[in-house]
């Protein structure tokens, strides 16, 4: 079942889209406005957000980031400006397509088809396989040696990241910023050492992870160790 988050502030608007886009495979949730989406996004696991640009708590292309960054999953904004230079803006925040209002229902439909099919087609990217490790994102489910381990979303959100850029080290500032990506004015400088530590811990990934000294970390498969 796919679910589908639609921020959007007018009710009757915000209704009509849960009607509309609700059948047998898929899933609506409604929320009008960022804090609250900030919450089903932390709780749910969606395929699709579509985003109005306009809420009362904040503007959808501040959110934008947030999205692409934490969840790396579509997101298709819906306004009633149709000015050029702010469908570029969305476009080039990370907007996967772009609607204004008024709009076909039945168009609507179509470009959320369109964006559920490419992210089936990008499934394989959740999954990472090598060595004695199985690491499935999209079912948060992670194997060492067949045997599951329990990870905190922090835990996968370092791992995607290290898995990702296999072979390339990252640097500690940016690992920081990619994580910790909530706004927190201050996280302690010790937080993401202690979040590797955990993390060769749990996966016995010690020559998996590897310390760049000086610099960060990288992940390490076992044909370049």
């Amino acid at each position: 079942m796919k679910k589908i988050l639609i921020v959007e502030d007018d009710s009757t608007l915000s209704s009509g889209l849960c009607r509309a886009l609700k059948n047998e495979e898929t899933e609506t949730v409604a929320s009008e406005n960022l804090h609250t989406a900030k919450e089903h996004l932390t709780k749910n696991s969606f395929s699709l957000v579509i985003l109005d640009v306009n809420l009362p708590d904040g503007n959808g292309f501040d959110f934008l980031p947030y999205i692409k960054n934490e969840y790396g999953i579509p997101v298709i904004m819906l306004t009633a400006n149709d000015l050029e230079t702010d469908i570029v803006a969305g476009l080039e925040a990370g907007a996967d397509d772009y609607i204004t209002k008024p709009f076909s229902l039945a168009v609507l439909r179509a470009r959320v088809n369109t964006q559920l099919r490419k992210a089936d087609s990008k499934k394989t990217a959740y999954r990472f396989v090598a060595d004695n490790f199985v690491f499935d994102f999209e079912r948060m489910e992670f194997t060492v040696d067949g045997t599951a381990v329990e990870l905190s979303k922090t835990e996968q959100k370092l791992l995607r990241i290290l898995t990702d850029n296999a072979g390339i080290t990252l640097s500690r500032d940016k690992l920081v910023d990619r994580i910790w990506t909530d706004g927190a004015e201050y996280v302690d400088e010790n937080a993401l050492s202690v979040t590797i530590k955990r993390l060769r811990d749990k996966l016995n990934a010690k020559d998996s992870i590897k310390t760049v000294y000086g610099i960060g970390y990288m992940w390490v498969k076992k044909d370049e160790k």
